[in-house]
């Protein structure tokens, strides 16, 4: 048969239907997941930061609380810091010199002669003075020419500087029980006893224990 009248092909045109399959969400959602994995742990990262920092401030403030309780402690019961003003007691301490005050000290004892003493001033217990005890109750005092007298023999004053001595008289006259009759160094530039009279014991606050400043000069007493 002639090829130009030939039957046109009859082959089926292909049915094959397209492709319905989703496109995968496999990758998306492993991402989504990652994300809220990483929140998760920054989310506990920073929880426990925060517990840590918490800790931190209930233990400062602890520390704090302690110390502050210690401190009343020490000042109420133990020891005190304080400042020399004047020159009452020159040369032994000199204006603005620094003290640690020993409290504690005369709870278990008594004040002795030539203890450098802190003690209320018996006019006007708001004041406060920095003395040295020259007799105890019981004690007779007398003062000839600036040189004391305690039980008639004499006080020893190598601590008294020469250009500083008095030359007053005072006395003779017994220091009442539960008193302390005291004095400052520099005799003639001091509101003592001589003038104020006696001190009670309740108004002696502590024993001078040392003078830490001026560091070069520091001295335990």
């Amino acid at each position: 048969m002639d090829p130009r009248f030939a039957a046109p092909s009859a082959e089926a045109p292909s049915t094959e239907a397209p492709s319905t399959e989703a496109p995968s969400t496999e990758a998306p959602a492993r991402s989504a997941a990652d994300m809220r994995l990483a929140l998760d742990e920054r989310s506990t990262a920073m929880m426990q930061q925060i517990n840590v920092w918490r800790d931190e401030l209930i233990a400062w403030f602890k520390t704090l609380f302690s110390a502050a309780i210690y401190a009343t402690l020490i000042v109420t019961f133990g020891f005190q810091v304080a400042r020399v003003e004047g020159q009452s007691m020159a040369p032994t301490l000199e204006d603005q010199d620094r003290l640690i005050v020993n409290k504690f000290v005369y709870r278990v004892s008594t004040p002795r002669r030539g203890d450098i003493v802190m003690l209320y001033y018996p006019l006007n217990p708001d004041k406060s003075f920095v003395k040295r005890v020259m007799a105890e109750e019981g004690d007779t005092v007398r003062i000839v020419d600036g040189r004391v007298y305690i039980n008639d023999a004499p006080m020893p004053d190598s601590f008294v500087a020469p250009e500083f001595r008095s030359h007053d008289d005072f006395g003779p006259t017994v220091v009442p029980e539960g008193y302390y009759f005291v004095m400052g160094d520099h005799r003639n530039n001091s509101s003592d006893s001589r003038h104020w009279g006696f001190v009670p014991k309740k108004y002696i606050i502590g024993k001078v224990q040392l003078r830490w400043w001026p560091i070069p000069t520091a001295h335990v007493f």
